[in-house]
């Protein structure tokens, strides 16, 4: 038996994009017209025949496998297997986690309220074909060989003077080139720390951090994150009563709040971190979207109390995955090596287009105009959550993320899974708390935010 078309839903309908495919998928269920042991069409045809992006019915087949009418068998995709009669339908949310971890696979036209990434129009896509084309037949063919083992020499010596500009003092030989600032702190902490140490995070804090310490069979105590840098007064308690090799935090533009950690605060955890013998990590990869005059731990601090990490995925393009780290030359030494044991070398290629992107006298100006960029859509998107009835944590001068929440408690995960609905992807604030404890928060990347459709949804949920 051929079942009939699936059709468009009704966008004009108060019932979500979601509730109405799965209401329609359910009742052909029900009704034997789609039998147990078939297969759902595939997601992205599923959306080409609705009409909707591939996150909507992704959510929709998941909606359905929350109460045992279809599950999903891997790459195979979705089948039916239910209803069994006297079997209660389960009942449960989606993790949102799921749903930023799809953002990256979507090409579909969803408002990404709550990702951690600049949107194409932002990209130095120009000055990356330039370096592309630029690049001889010897020359490329180089590139596709193994590289340095510390990274391309150009790149590093660029870098040099990039934090020199900033007062931070280092030799090329104290920089490493690595996979995007994830490996660059992945490699540092595997480096300075044993199986079972306690590490210092922030609180909230980047979210990837968590699972990628937890992994690495490392204990977490957490700092809470305030308006003007992480909490002294918790930093010291925590210090003496886990004794910490490493903290991990975010001067400059944190995420997920946007602040930036005043210079009283930093001369305090630096103060701190020399009387315990604490090492700090800066991951301050939206250092660039800063000011040139902005401090930092690793100036006030030097690279022999302070680790520094950047990247320049915020402000070329995701995609290259160059980042680098900065430290004291013997640091830098047990880095090489353990870089060299996971993987040899990073990418020549990537790291050219970089450095001829460094290189061109095209970069500082292209900063110079996302900085703009950013600060503009941080005044509208801010003025706009407030005028939808949300509550700002901070008003941040820059970057990329906005902290804020509605006026009242509210079920973050069933709003955010709503929103999805709508093709909206929001990022709760759970998600940036270890062991995603409660938070009423929700980040807002101001470069994708300024989007009126996103903010009927909010004025309609503060209702």
């Amino acid at each position: 038996m051929t079942s009939p078309p699936f059709r468009n839903p009704d966008r004009r309908s108060h019932t979500p994009l979601v509730g109405q495919i799965g209401q329609d998928l359910e009742d052909r269920i029900r009704s034997g017209v789609l039998r147990r042991g078939e297969r759902l069409p595939s997601i992205r045809r599923m959306a080409r025949q609705c009409g909707v992006s591939t996150i909507t019915i992704a959510n929709t087949y998941l909606r359905l496998a929350s109460t045992g009418l279809v599950e999903s068998r891997g790459t195979r995709g979705y089948f039916v297997i239910g209803p069994e009669r006297g079997t209660p339908l389960l009942q449960r949310s989606i993790d949102s986690m799921w749903l930023l971890q799809h953002a990256y696979e979507d090409e579909a036209p969803v408002i990404k309220a709550g990702c951690g990434w600049l949107p194409s129009d932002m990209l130095f896509t120009s000055a990356t074909q330039r370096a592309l084309t630029g690049l001889s037949p010897q020359k490329l063919a180089a590139m596709l060989e193994y590289g340095n083992p510390y990274g391309h020499a150009g790149l590093r010596h660029n870098i040099r003077q990039m934090l020199a500009r900033r007062d931070i003092a280092c030799t090329e030989g104290s920089i490493i080139l690595t996979h995007g600032a994830s490996q660059a702190l992945e490699l540092t902490v595997r480096c300075l720390s044993t199986r079972g140490d306690t590490i210092l995070v922030e609180d909230p804090g980047y979210c990837n951090l968590y699972p990628a310490l937890q992994a690495l069979g490392l204990q977490i105590a957490s700092i809470p994150r305030l308006r003007d840098g992480p909490c002294p007064e918790q930093l010291e308690r925590m210090v003496r009563r886990y004794q910490p090799r490493l903290f991990i935090t975010t001067s400059i533009l944190h995420n997920p709040t946007g602040t930036c950690s005043t210079a009283r605060n930093m001369r305090d955890v630096l103060r701190i971190a020399r009387k315990h013998d604490v090492t700090v990590i800066e991951d301050d990869i939206f250092l660039d979207l800063a000011p040139d005059g902005q401090q930092t731990l690793s100036q006030l601090g030097g690279l022999n109390a302070v680790i520094h990490i950047g990247s320049f995925s915020k402000t070329i393009g995701p995609g290259l995955r160059v980042g680098y780290v900065a430290c004291a030359p013997d640091t830098a030494q047990r880095i090489l090596r353990q870089k060299m044991a996971s993987n040899l070398t990073t990418a020549p290629l990537n790291e050219e287009i970089v450095h001829n992107i460094v290189s061109s006298g095209l970069y500082r100006p292209h900063l110079a105009n996302l900085r703009e960029s950013l600060m503009r859509a941080q005044a509208r998107v801010c003025s706009r959550l407030e005028q939808a009835g949300m509550q700002l944590y901070f008003h941040p001068a820059g970057g990329m993320f906005a902290w804020a929440r509605f006026g009242t408690d509210r079920d973050v995960r069933a709003l955010a899974e709503r929103a999805c609905s709508y093709d909206i992807m929001l990022a709760p604030g759970h998600l940036f708390r270890p062991d995603e404890q409660p938070s009423q928060w929700f980040r807002f990347n101001v470069a994708h935010s300024d989007n009126p459709r996103l903010f009927d949804f909010l004025e309609r949920m503060t209702g």
